[in-house]
């Protein structure tokens, strides 16, 4: 055993050497990502913050009972998110719905298509699956380390740590929505004459749709789940106050963010949720 681990296979000298060989060639490339993803989210959390807090209120609540025609859901959101202001966090709340709403945008415009090409094409799959194990198994502070080399400290490498840990699930259940539409749909469409885009349109996206915002339901609440990891690298909102609460060990500010952070996830996930179609008004 000795002998084995004398001759230790430098593993991890080859990926830091590798990673200094990447960002000193392509630093400008990594500056610009943060650059341009900084100014989407401060330009995000200047309009919300410029909006005043109740009409924010308002807007949310109407745009919930437009989507399930429900009334139950704004009479939920309205005491809620006056709880989360009544506490004082709403500037911190708004600064976390940025970054969720943010890093659900970048997963669904990268995830949504990916897993369209998974599910025609088994060879990509393939090579996909093991991708997409590494990044859901991968602990989320070993990849803290290289987004912090290549972006520094700030929301962009919070944001950047968050899609990492979020995209599996819209790629995954994108490909199980699409590649699940039974072939005599397919063979319908074919037979009339309809080319792979328009089967694609009309036929397995309308499918699969129920997946694939399954999916994006998933990725809010995984991305939300990071938010206090990606304080640890400079991100704003309702994370960085449960850091410091842990690092004072204040027990009251811990869980009055924690209990913020709760009432996002469940209005998100209300909000994002399909409806029941023969729910409308009860």
């Amino acid at each position: 055993m000795e002998w084995l681990t004398s001759h230790k296979i430098p593993l991890g000298r080859w990926i830091e050497d590798g990673v200094d060989v990447v960002y000193e060639h392509s630093f400008w490339f990594f500056d610009a990502i943060s650059t341009g993803l900084g100014f989407v989210i401060e330009g995000l959390i200047a309009i919300l913050l410029w909006l005043p807090a109740l009409l924010l209120i308002a807007m949310i609540a109407g745009l919930a009972f437009a989507l399930h025609r429900n009334w139950r859901l704004p009479l939920l959101i309205v005491p809620a998110l006056l709880l989360v202001a009544n506490m004082g966090y709403w500037e911190e709340m708004v600064e976390t719905i940025a970054l969720v709403l943010t890093s659900t945008a970048v997963c669904v415009l990268i995830g949504v298509p990916l897993g369209i090409a998974a599910a025609h094409r088994p060879w990509f799959q393939a090579g996909l699956r093991p991708v997409l194990d590494l990044m859901q198994t991968i602990p989320t502070f070993v990849y803290l380390i290289p987004t912090m080399v290549f972006f520094g400290l700030g929301v962009v490498p919070g944001l950047i740590s968050t899609v990492v840990f979020a995209m599996p699930a819209p790629i995954r259940l994108t490909y199980l929505g699409v590649s699940g539409v039974p072939r005599e749909l397919i063979e319908a469409g074919e037979a009339f004459g309809a080319t792979p885009g328009q089967l694609l349109r009309k036929v397995e996206l309308p499918y699969a749709m129920p997946a694939i915002m399954t999916g994006i339901t998933q990725c809010i609440m995984l991305s939300l789940s990071m938010v206090v990891i990606a304080a640890l690298v400079g991100a704003d909102g309702l994370g960085k106050e449960v850091v410091r609460a842990l690092n004072s060990a204040d027990i009251a500010r811990g869980f009055e963010s924690g209990l913020a952070i709760v009432i996002v996830a469940i209005l998100l996930d209300r909000i994002c949720k399909r409806a029941d179609p023969g729910a409308g008004g009860r």
